[in-house]
């Protein structure tokens, strides 16, 4: 294995999260290097947001409006002073995005034209080009980083294991490149980018890629993770066989589409407001609804109709090439697995309980999303808590120093990864129970003896063991068998044993 020494920050992932904080780093006048496992713009969930970034951008909206609905949507489990953090800095990151050239739609006054999505109390999610949001924003932040002289991008690169020196502190990372040779590459900080677990199940809107790797292997480096049992699973996928599902972006049910049964039924109830729920209680509603065999769809034949190609082009898109035309036909919709509101414990700047290491985006978890993440402040929180995440770790100054990794990860092979997948999504569902979550442990029991070092299979018992210790339903965490919150909302904290979680 070849070794190398950076002189600054390491950040292994290349979405919106990992390319702020290297643009943030650079900023600040340190040399980054970028390693994401495919070329920037591919196999990254950034990039497939539909709907927008939230921000209190209207003149009577505030930042502590915004602060409450996503207090109000986490079920008791958001730290309310860096919900705040957060969305004071909404206007300065969106405004940031802009000056960068994400072509932001705008109203006849030269405003951000803003849609309203679920929970949130009014309009405040900025979009681009209706639901290409996460595209157009991303593709501004990469161009900026392929022209920042400080920065350098291995767009070849995976994770297999964190270095860490006697005292555990992280001093860099072994990479493996597309050619299949490993890379131990030292850095005075690392910064763990690397998204989220929507590849664990069988239905998902995410790149498939995406198995919680990330997350694992900072878990057995000894870091704490933090509720990983809470997924949020998106009412509105395109029920159209894909894997990944296409995204029914929410912004549809912000213009007043309905969600329906076969017969034509509401399936939240008649009032306007009743789809515009928090999307945990919008998701087992469909999921309800195709488990009886009603079926679930989306009708915005009035609500959007003959202006469905102008205003919500992708979704246009993957209808008709299934043959199905949106202006005059429900769409059918299935729940799928597409935020991972758990992850690394981190503060606002990214800081893990692991001196030298990093996590920011879908991976980390900063206590803003709680039991269940508003709609739309995941891109908020990866360019401004990802920004803030690059200064703090250009800042820290060290040297970088020596060490060895623990363990390296290997890769599940794919028969092994489809019965994952589809076990995943069984038990470990938007509905789920004691008898199920100790039949996808057994089955977790029984790949582990075969495969001791997938990464993706210590993500997958990571919400596992959490969701089969919370006995209570709250938020995206929803038990058949305990179907009541406890009078008082607690974190679960996570280290892993002897490669087990235990809590």
């Amino acid at each position: 294995m070849s070794r190398m020494r950076r002189e600054g920050p390491l950040v292994i992932g290349g979405g919106l999260a990992g390319l702020s904080a290297a643009l943030a780093a650079a900023g600040e006048g340190a040399r980054v290097l970028v390693a994401t496992p495919q070329p920037l713009l591919n196999a990254c969930a950034s990039a497939w947001a539909q709907g927008g970034i939230a921000a209190a951008l209207d003149a009577g909206d505030s930042a502590a409006d915004h602060a409450r609905d996503t207090t109000a949507a986490g079920a008791g489990l958001v730290e309310a002073d860096r919900a705040l953090d957060l969305t004071r800095a909404g206007r300065e990151t969106v405004d940031w995005l802009a000056g960068l050239g994400a072509p932001f739609d705008r109203d006849a006054d030269g405003g951000y034209a803003l849609s309203r999505e679920a929970a949130h109390g009014r309009a405040r999610v900025a979009r681009v080009g209706g639901d290409g949001a996460g595209r157009a924003i991303l593709s501004a932040v990469v161009a900026a980083a392929r022209a920042e002289p400080r920065i350098e991008v291995w767009e070849d690169a995976r994770l297999r294991g964190l270095l860490q020196d006697a005292q555990g502190r992280v001093t860099g990372a072994v990479l493996e490149r597309g050619d299949g040779r490993q890379v131990e590459v030292a850095a005075p900080t690392v910064i763990l980018a690397t998204g989220g677990i929507g590849g664990l199940y069988a239905v998902t809107t995410n790149p498939p890629a995406l198995k919680g790797e990330g997350l694992a292997i900072a878990a057995w480096a000894g870091a704490e993770i933090l509720d990983p049992e809470f997924v949020q699973f998106h009412p509105t996928a395109l029920d159209l066989g894909l894997d990944p599902a296409p995204l029914a972006t929410e912004a549809l049910r912000g213009e007043g589409a309905r969600l329906v049964d076969g017969r034509g039924d509401f399936l939240l109830g008649r009032e306007a407001e009743a789809d515009l729920a928090p999307r945990d209680v919008v998701a087992r509603a469909v999921h309800q609804a195709r488990m009886q065999g009603r079926g679930a769809f989306l009708d915005a034949t009035g609500a959007v109709g003959a202006a469905f190609p102008e205003h919500f082009p992708a979704v246009f898109a993957a209808c008709m090439g299934a043959g199905i035309d949106p202006r005059l036909s429900p769409m059918p919709v299935a729940e799928a697995a597409h935020y991972h509101m758990g992850g690394i414990a981190a503060d606002a700047d990214g800081r893990t309980g692991l001196d030298g290491l990093y996590a920011v985006g879908e991976c980390a978890a900063t206590g803003v999303h709680g039991a269940n993440r508003l709609a739309s402040n995941s891109l908020l929180e990866a360019a401004a808590f990802g920004r803030r995440a690059g200064r703090a770790a250009a800042g820290q100054g060290a040297r970088a120093g020596d060490g060895s990794a623990r363990r390296l990860a290997s890769d599940l092979p794919g028969p092994e990864t489809a019965q994952l997948r589809a076990a995943m999504t069984a038990h470990a569902g938007p509905v789920r129970d004691e008898t199920g979550l100790r039949a996808l442990i057994a089955s977790l029991d029984a790949l582990e003896a075969r495969h001791p070092d997938a990464a993706a299979l210590t993500a997958a018992r990571l919400v596992a063991q959490a969701a089969l210790a919370r006995r209570e339903s709250r938020g995206g965490h929803w038990r058949a068998d305990w179907p009541l919150p406890l009078a008082e909302a607690r974190h679960s904290r996570v280290r892993l044993t002897s490669g087990r979680a235990a809590a």
